[in-house]
Formats: structure tokens, sequence, C-alpha cells
């Protein structure tokens, strides 16, 4: 059987917790890495609307949601116990998750994770 294990990292953007505000996700740096996704992952929703969002920055500074061209799949509002993944093909350095929540008064338990896949150095730790 092939390594996966060794070959890809992962990175929180957003961190699990119970969410009822917009989420702006930390900047995560893809520098050695060719690939990337982005992971939403949700418990349970209990009220609101959750839109998920990929953005990208040359500096973690300055940020701009990422285009549909360099997106791989597309994302919805988040429902209850579901993930939802988009690739990213960009060329920016920095990738972060955002989520815009409307109507919340007891949100939703999320959290999003950035994947960094074909590493320029192996094993990636």
């Amino acid at each position: 059987m092939k390594d996966i294990k060794n070959n890809f990292d992962v990175v929180n953007s957003i961190d699990p917790d119970d969410y009822i505000a917009d989420a702006n996700g930390v900047g995560v740096d893809l520098r050695g890495f060719d690939g990337s996704a982005i992971v939403f992952s949700l418990g349970t929703v209990t009220d609101g609307t959750h839109t998920p969002k990929i953005q990208e920055s040359d500096d973690n500074s300055n940020w701009s949601d990422v285009s549909a061209n360099d997106q791989q799949g597309s994302l919805v509002d988040l429902v209850s116990d579901t993930n939802q993944r988009v690739g990213y093909r960009g060329n920016k350095r920095y990738l972060r998750a955002v989520l815009t929540i409307s109507g919340a008064t007891t949100g939703a338990q999320s959290a999003a994770l950035v994947v960094r896949g074909i590493s320029h150095l192996a094993p990636v730790n």
C-alpha cells in the first residue's frame, strides 16, 4: 500500500467551535507545497445561514476571494453533520477559510482545515 500520511499536511484555518458570527480563518502558508484544498467540517447547525468561501493572499494581510476558475468544486451553505471540500489551483502564497453567518443565535459547530499536499520535501512532518 502506498504511503499517504507522509505526503500531506493539515492545518486549522478556523478552529472547531460554536460560531454565531462571521469568522475569518487564519492564513495558511502554502510555501513548499504544490497542491491544497480546504475542508469545512460541520457538526450541528441549530440556526442561521452559514456560507463558506476561501480567500487568497500574497502577504497574509490583504485578502481577496478566490475566483471560481481557481477553485476545484464549489461551496454551498453548510448544513448539519456534513463536510465540504474544494481544491485550490491559484498561485497565491496564503490561503484561508471564511464563514459568513447570518440569522444565528445559537449557530453551528464548525471548523475549516487547509490540506497541503504535493510537498517539495517528504516526509511531511
